[in-house]
Formats: C-alpha cells, sequence, structure tokens
C-alpha cells in the first residue's frame, strides 16, 4: 500500500520510506559504535515497533538478541491514559544485560519512562531507548533517548508500525491522518 491507495484518509506523508531507511542505517551505525562487544540485547515494544526493529537489526553489524514486550497505556483512544499495563513480558532475563528498548514513538513519554524504570529495577546493566519519532511538544515526563530517528510536531500520526484503530501499521512511511477518520463529529 502507497499514499496514493489511502485516498482522503492520508493528509499528508511526514516521512518518506527512503527517509526512514536512511535514519535507521544512521542509527545502526552509531549503535555499532556505542557497543563495540555486542551484548546488547534489543527489546521491541509491541506492536509498534515491529516494523522499526526488524529493520534495525538488520542494519546492525553486532551480535544482539531479540526480545519483545507489549506495554499499554493507550487503551481504544488517541492519547495516552497514563496508566501501564504489561500485556506480553519478555522471555529473556535482563539481569546484568545492556538493553535497548525499540519503540515506535516517545509521545507523552510515560510509558517509556515507567519501562526504563522497570527493566533497570530487574537488574539490567544499562537501559538505552531508540524511539523512530518523538513529539516533544507532548511531553508529559522527561525521557532521555538516546537514539532518536525524527522529532514530530504534536499531531496524531499512522505508519511504519502506527495505527489508529489497528489500521495503517503495514505503511512503510509515517504520515498524518485526515481528522475525519478519527474525530466524531462533536468532540
Amino acid at each position: 500500500m502507497d499514499a496514493n491507495d489511502m485516498g482522503n484518509a492520508l493528509e499528508k506523508v511526514l516521512i518518506s520510506e527512503e527517509e526512514l531507511d536512511q535514519r535507521l542505517s544512521e542509527l545502526a551505525a552509531q549503535i555499532d559504535r556505542d557497543y563495540p562487544e555486542g551484548d546488547l540485547l534489543l527489546v521491541g515494544v509491541l506492536k509498534g515497533a515491529a516494523p522499526a526493529m526488524v529493520d534495525l537489526s538488520r542494519k546492525i553489524h553486532r551480535p544482539v538478541e531479540m526480545d519483545w514486550m507489549a506495554v499499554s497505556s493507550y487503551g481504544a483512544g488517541t492519547k495516552s491514559s497514563g496508566v501501564v499495563r504489561i500485556l506480553k513480558d519478555l522471555d529473556a532475563d535482563v539481569h546484568g544485560r545492556n538493553v535497548l528498548i525499540v519503540e515506535d514513538i516517545i509521545d507523552s513519554g510515560l510509558t517509556l519512562h515507567w519501562l526504563r524504570e522497570n527493566l533497570l529495577n530487574r537488574g539490567a546493566k544499562s537501559v538505552s531507548i531508540l524511539a523512530v519519532l518523538r513529539k516533544p511538544d507532548a511531553a508529559k515526563v522527561a525521557v532521555d533517548a538516546n537514539y532518536v530517528g525524527f522529532d514530530i510536531p504534536n499531531e496524531f500520526v499512522i505508519g511504519y508500525g502506527l495505527d489508529f484503530a489497528e489500521d495503517y501499521r503495514h505503511l512503510p512511511f509515517v504520515g498524518t491522518l485526515a481528522r475525519h477518520v478519527y474525530e466524531v463529529e462533536g468532540e
């Protein structure tokens, strides 16, 4: 599916597939420099980080292990509730390990702040964060992301793992969804 297939549901493309690919290559090179011995556990936050996790892992030239967590602070809406729930926990033990959380977006920062603290409390040697996207104007708590793909405006975005009602995750780009798709008249 590309932007033309979306009709009037897509307001605009913010970040193209090519721009995402280039930036992930740059971030992977930095990760290679920061972890020269490998020994890195990538923790992808489901479901949104799946495309980035796969693409990033293919670009890293050091040994890495991958695992997945599913956490939620959204429910069915478009705004974070601030209450974090673990829906799927890690299979790997993080004790004594270097962990890199791979996340699709830092919005309010509440989920990532909680997740980083949770992994440190489990005994991780270090916990770094990679976010493909960050909305600086939406932050409710400070999250020190070590690797950021793109800073974006505080708009509702879809594609490259980001969804609305479980749709649009499969898009190879990041775009803004037209308001008429997600707003109910009278809100």
